[in-house]
């Protein structure tokens, strides 16, 4: 008699169904996993032998052939072990098949029985709830992050033993959830209330975030580059409940669920180092996993030492900041990951940081020249906002202290501001902020009176802008008209987002 248990899988960050099929026979005593079946799962078979005989069962001496469907599709990791060992177990007439219909199994076994927790729970989750299954079996510490799937009837178990023992009884005790929408770490204080000076490049990373706007910082060491960076998440707004389940379903795919099981709330912030490969940034292995553009989704992702980083890994940036996601493709897969995030980037502006530092700088020209066409132009061209950034001057720290006292509106708040009026006027319209426009939307959007239209004739021909560069301008000063509140765009916004193509004009000399 076959035995079939459901269980799952993930592709991408979207989970399926696997059927176990599990068939005992007379013969000489064997033990084959067929389906497609990767390293991890083919060693399946000698986990599950070692932890039923450990957990008090006999181990049948026949032949035992499982087959996981759908066949044709690859199929890798340990979360099969359990449903496999409980198909051996109904097969041999441990367990009644009728207690394992209709719910999937998940876990990986250790030797001793033990259930063992496994990545991509919360995506199988909830995929086999869309389609259609209600009842899941999980290893324990993955109760929590399974339960995240409002309206699954979740039950976590320990190991082995006690779960047969639960199943014959029907004593499985569901986890309940009392808030599944609790937040996982709180959302970081107004963290740029702290800092002193540099009031240009904070009114660039206002309307960064309000726009989600791609932003680059250029300037020498210890200007406060990355410190400003590491504060961005900190006027961000809470990420919404669709956001943060998609969020969630990726750290889970990566295995770096840290088992709260609560929705990852904050925006995400990613900063791989400049020797990270190209797999680790964009996604890949064997058998592909999300890279750091993934798992800056819905959040930012920033770049230090940005001309530091290997060409390749530059490139492959253009793609994901133009369509929000990222295809991977490897000789076992081919995935699609969800990579939509805010670039933040910094860099030095010549090799040793102290460019017009006569008394430091030792750059020739030519160096200087092919250290910043390590940044191709067309990425550059994604890049809204290039701002220069200059050292913190004594009399600046001196004059920050008596602007603190004034207490003004936080830069959260006018971020929350700014993009609820966006969403409201993109509403059903495909776009939430003003940085998703397309070519369409910026016509419809962003129109400029006479002057703005002067204005922008100008900087677009002694900057020798492209298109692209182009609607991103109209798209930053839709963002700082939004901050003003203001419904139609005037020239003093279009000349604010002009003033936000530094590099552009130090490329083309102006």
């Amino acid at each position: 008699m076959v035995t079939k248990i459901i269980s799952g899988a993930v592709a991408g960050i979207s989970g399926y169904l696997v059927t176990v099929e599990t068939d005992l026979s007379p013969g000489l005593p064997s033990f084959d996993v067929v389906g497609l079946p990767d390293s991890a799962v083919k060693e399946a078979r000698e986990r599950v032998r070692a932890a039923v005989k450990n957990a008090g069962f006999d181990f049948p001496v026949k032949r035992i052939t499982v087959n996981l469907a759908p066949a044709a599709t690859k199929k890798e990791g340990s979360a099969f072990d359990l449903p496999i060992a409980l198909g051996v177990l109904a097969g041999c007439g441990v367990i009644k098949a009728e207690a394992l219909r209709d719910a999937l199994f998940l876990g990986e076994l250790s030797l001793d029985g033990e259930i063992k927790p496994v990545s991509g729970v919360l995506p199988i989750i909830h995929g086999a709830f869309q389609a259609g299954v209600d009842s899941f079996i999980v290893p324990m510490k993955n109760g929590e992050e399974a339960a995240l799937v409002a309206g699954a009837a979740v039950y976590a178990a320990p190991d082995l033993s006690v779960l047969v023992n639960l199943l014959k009884t029907g004593n499985l005790e569901k986890i309940r959830r009392e808030n599944t929408e609790k937040q996982r770490g709180a959302q970081d204080e107004e963290e740029f209330a702290g800092v002193r000076g540099q009031d240009s490049l904070k009114r660039a990373f206002l309307v960064a975030a309000a726009g989600a706007h791609n932003l680059i910082m250029s300037g020498p060491p210890g200007s406060g580059k990355t410190m400003m960076a590491k504060r961005m998440p900190g006027i961000l707004p809470p990420l919404g409940f669709e956001e943060s389940m998609e969020v969630t379903k990726i750290y889970s795919v990566a295995g770096l669920l840290d088992g709260a099981g609560s929705l990852m709330r904050k925006s995400p912030f990613r900063a791989p180092h400049h020797t990270s490969p190209y797999s680790a940034v964009t996604g890949g292995g064997g058998y592909p996993r999300p890279g750091e553009i993934s798992l800056a989704h819905n959040g930012v992702l920033f770049l230090d030492e940005l001309p530091e980083f290997h060409r390749d890994v530059l490139e492959a940036l253009r793609q994901p900041l133009e369509d929000g996601f990222i295809t991977v493709t490897r000789t076992k897969a081919k995935l699609v990951y969800p990579a939509d995030f805010m670039l933040l980037a910094a860099m030095n502006p010549c090799p040793c940081g102290y460019l017009g530092n006569l008394d430091k700088c030792r750059c020739t020209p030519a160096e200087v020249a092919r250290y910043q066409r390590k940044i191709s132009g067309p990425l550059l061209d994604r890049i809204d906002i290039q701002i220069d950034v200059s050292p913190v001057k004594y009399n600046e720290l001196a004059e920050a202290q008596e602007k603190e006292r004034a207490k003004p509106v936080s830069m959260r708040e006018r971020v929350i501001r700014a993009r609820a009026v966006q969403k409201e006027r993109y509403k059903g319209r495909g776009a939430a902020l003003n940085s998703r426009l397309g070519a369409e939307g910026v016509e419809k959007y962003c129109r400029l009176d006479a002057a703005g239209r002067d204005m922008l004739r100008m900087a677009f021909d002694s900057l020798g802008l492209s298109a692209r560069a182009y609607h991103k301008i109209l798209k930053v000063a839709r963002t700082v008209a939004d901050l003003d509140e203001a419904e139609n765009i005037s020239v003093r916004h279009v000349a604010e987002a002009i003033s936000y193509r530094s590099l552009d004009r130090r490329i083309s000399g102006q």
